[in-house]
């Protein structure tokens, strides 16, 4: 959310996915929609559309649940090709045009996608550019047992209310204070290999992933990978991203992005495994806390210097 960017879970019916998702709506604030995603959806359903009003002898516009702070995409695989586009083209451009007309999204915006897994049926996958419009993907796991006993005695019998703890110009400034934090170019550089070695794993030293991956990452990863760690980093009360940051960030940002190969998936290699080795072979920057001095350009909270002025 800090990084302005969406969200997409993945996991199987019953793992409190939407749960998830509404209550962070609520605790953050502003206006929220769901919308259901169905095969019989069409775009219009979920952009809005034109409607004549026949006492007027006029058309008005109806915009539809996607104008919202918040929108909740429930299972958005279930749902044909060209409704998962018009939303993904909505999330690009933040902008909905209905008869001639261009109708900005409301700040902030946020898309938070559930899905569930291509093996269930009734699915259709999104194709590998319309999950690269996604800043991470979750994937939620079935709880543990001490988990799953928790959530029995928490949700049994009266479920608790979550409360608003933040307005949405709240939301905004924090934003802006995250697109602040300062960045080491030794991290960007660090990032950038990273991402590299997904599509050249030979020329990392990773020549036994060479025939897993088909496409690697696209530089939306590399921006994703700085975005997010800036806002973790501000989580964390730091002014100024750390390599773990970029650790801690890297698999949710990459794990949709990379393309496996057909022999990758005939021998079941997890992407996450292959996410692990590419973590483990890049070297990580040798870039670490320091106090304020007399500032500087590379002193923490300073903005991230550009390719010219390093």
């Amino acid at each position: 959310l800090l990084a302005k960017g969406h969200l997409l879970l993945e996991g199987v019916p019953g793992v409190a996915k939407t749960l998830a998702v509404e209550t962070f709506a609520r605790v953050v604030g502003g206006s929220f929609s769901r919308v259901q995603f169905t095969p019989d959806l069409v775009p219009a359903d979920i952009l809005g559309t034109r409607i004549y009003r026949q006492g007027e002898e006029k058309f008005d516009v109806e915009l539809g649940p996607v104008v919202a702070n918040f929108v909740l995409a429930d299972e958005i695989n279930r749902a044909p090709a060209k409704v998962q586009s018009a939303l993904l083209e909505v999330m690009a451009e933040r902008h909905v045009s209905i008869g001639g007309k261009t109708f900005p999204m409301p700040d902030p915006f946020l898309v938070l996608a559930t899905q569930n897994p291509i093996e269930n049926e009734g699915v259709y996958p999104l194709p590998e550019a319309q999950r690269d419009r996604f800043l991470f993907k979750i994937v939620v796991d079935y709880p543990t047992a001490e988990e799953e006993r928790e959530i029995i005695y928490r949700m049994g019998v009266e479920p608790p209310t979550p409360a608003q703890v933040l307005t949405p110009a709240e939301l905004v400034r924090l934003q802006g204070v995250a697109s602040r934090v300062f960045v080491h170019h030794a991290l960007v550089d660090y990032t950038v290999r990273l991402v590299m070695a997904t599509r050249t794993p030979a020329e990392h030293g990773l020549s036994d992933l060479a025939g897993w991956v088909s496409y690697g990452a696209s530089p939306r990863a590399s921006l994703g990978i700085i975005a997010a760690a800036r806002a973790l980093a501000l989580v964390r009360g730091r002014d100024y991203v750390l390599p773990q940051d970029v650790v801690d960030v890297a698999p949710d940002v990459l794990r949709h992005r990379l393309v496996l190969s057909y022999d990758a998936l005939a021998d079941g290699v997890p992407l996450d495994h292959i996410i692990t080795r590419v973590l483990q072979t890049v070297p990580l920057p040798q870039v670490s806390a320091r106090p304020h001095g007399n500032g500087g350009a590379n002193g923490p909270g300073q903005p991230l210097p550009s390719p010219a002025g390093r």
